[in-house]
């Protein structure tokens, strides 16, 4: 097998530290957690972290890009489904598989508490969370056949704070249903009827 090379070893490095921090985050929390479990944990120095992090708020920050990118991956594959109520149930069963998943729910908000009197770790959080929001607004473009109550950008505000929301309650309660956000987004969109035949029904 051929031998990896320095950036491709590098990357399999930085992802390790990543998939251990993920584990050691959501288990401990981000107080808890320093860089030296973590590099014990994932079989490497604490030089092979720092060269690959400057500082724990740069690791955890890696951790949650991961997991929001493979959310809203997931989420972004389900409303390319062929149809209004195949979205809603997929994303039905989405929710309440992973809304209130107490390790990842927990360690946003431990981390965006953390991050509060930071300027400019919350200035980084709050880039990040714009660019959340403009791929959820996105959504409508990519199937294209609904129309949304409200602009885009504000019904993304609406259904990331309503999800934001029962997180936090179900990491407390997990028998809180998700049905609110499910409700919320069929009210909020309804099918496209441009193009849609004018002629007046028989009668």
């Amino acid at each position: 097998m051929a031998r990896l090379t320095r950036a491709e070893s590098q990357a399999q490095t930085r992802a390790q530290l990543i998939e251990t921090a993920k584990q050691t985050f959501f288990a401990d929390g981000y107080q808890q957690t320093s860089l030296e479990k973590v590099a014990e944990a994932a079989g490497y120095s604490k030089g092979a972290v720092y060269s690959n992090f400057r500082n724990k708020d740069e690791l955890c920050t890696a951790v949650l890009d991961e997991v929001r990118r493979e959310q809203i991956g997931e989420v972004l594959a389900i409303v390319g489904q062929p149809d209004m109520e195949t979205r809603l149930e997929r994303l039905r069963e989405w929710a309440q598989r992973v809304i209130g998943d107490p390790g990842w729910t927990t360690l946003e908000v431990e981390f965006a508490i953390h991050a509060r009197p930071d300027d400019q770790l919350r200035s980084d959080l709050a880039g990040r969370l714009d660019g959340i929001l403009g791929l959820i607004a996105s959504a409508p473009n990519v199937v294209g056949d609904v129309e949304l109550m409200l602009p885009a950008r504000e019904v993304a505000t609406i259904l990331l704070a309503l999800g934001v929301g029962l997180g936090l309650f179900r990491a407390i309660d997990p028998s809180i249903p998700i049905d609110g956000l499910i409700d919320t987004l069929r009210i909020l969109t309804s099918p496209d009827r441009r193009g849609a035949s004018t002629a007046a029904p028989p009668r």
